[in-house]
């Protein structure tokens, strides 16, 4: 069995390895065995990769935190998936691989009609995505968002699921041709960010209520997000992708305006309930068509040192784990 494995802590260009390992065999009573098709390579696998991330990994060890499979074979006791079911693997499962044996538990069967592309990339960033409308704010109908990262499954799942709720979108990308792509998946206002878009944007919404800002970015990026909040707005932190780990706020904006800066990583105990609604709700949007994540390249598992050079310049790369691959 083919995966691909961490041997330390640093740039994958020099520790990661594609590696034959045994088999896994056969599931136990409760557990399910998966032949892994797709996994997408994100920021958060290489923060685990470069030994950035909250918990550090026995090394060497394979990796991989979110992806999609089909049952292969099921355990005693297991009746909630059966034998050709396509199912989410769990997070932090390690799916940089050809197949694994996991729990059971928490499992479903997806809809058959969904390009397994587009599931191997739900775990994440449309799960995160919901949490941050539902959990921050008690936001109403006419509340502006704003966030950066637009292009990104966070930004794309955070427009689909406003459009649903009656919320309106400010979402700054960093290419012009995603203005349009963004507008018609159902942006409000998509800009090039820069400082310069915020009195814009300010002229635009006039009177609107920018209730909540969403950051994947960090430093100055999140503080032009701030910039743009109304009174006691909120701004939360899902990333640092602009390599900045520092968010500057300003003491007037706490003390004046009421500004609160949060964070969010849902692997957190309070989140843990709200977890499968927000699975759920992220497979409907992809099954009613009005979710579809941006993928710009699919590598089979030999090819992963290009997928993550590719990776790391931008654009959004899938592994094809399938042994035909």
């Amino acid at each position: 069995m083919r995966a691909i494995q961490n041997t330390a802590f640093g740039n994958p260009a020099d520790t990661l390895q594609l590696i034959d390992s045994e088999a896994p065999g056969q599931p136990g009573p409760g557990e399910v065995l998966i032949a892994l098709e797709f996994a997408p390579i994100n920021g958060n696998d290489m923060l685990v990769i470069t030994g950035q991330f909250k918990f550090e990994t026995a090394l060497p060890s394979v990796v991989g935190n979110e992806g999609v499979g089909r049952v292969i074979a099921v355990g005693a006791n297991v009746d909630n998936v059966a034998a050709g079911d396509l199912v989410l693997a769990p997070l932090y499962s390690w799916t940089w691989r050809e197949q694994m044996i996991v729990p059971a538990e928490g499992l479903f069967a997806l809809p058959t009609h969904i390009d397994p592309r587009q599931l191997a990339m739900l775990r994440i960033n449309p799960v995160t995505a919901v949490l941050l409308l539902e959990n921050f704010v008690d936001l109403q109908e006419g509340d502006w968002i704003v966030q950066n990262m637009g292009n990104s499954g966070i930004g794309r799942t955070i427009i689909a699921l406003a459009r649903e709720k009656g919320l309106r979108t400010v979402s700054f990308v960093r290419r012009q041709e995603l203005v349009q792509e963004l507008t018609d998946a159902g942006g409000d206002l998509v800009l090039i960010d820069g400082q310069d878009a915020n009195d814009r944007i300010r002229q635009i919404i006039g009177d609107g209520k920018v209730r909540l800002a969403i950051d994947g970015l960090s430093g100055s990026g999140a503080a032009r997000l701030i910039d743009l909040l109304s009174q006691n707005g909120v701004l939360v932190s899902y990333s640092f992708l602009s390599g900045e780990t520092a968010i500057p706020v300003n003491a007037l904006d706490l003390q004046a305006r009421g500004i609160v800066v949060r964070g969010i990583y849902q692997g957190l105990p309070e989140y843990a309930a709200a977890i499968p609604h927000a699975v759920q709700l992220s497979v409907d949007l992809m099954a009613k068509g009005k979710l579809k994540l941006a993928v710009d390249g699919v590598y089979p598992m030999k090819d992963f040192a290009q997928a993550i050079a590719y990776s790391q310049n931008g654009g959004k790369v899938l592994l094809d784990l399938r042994r035909s691959a």
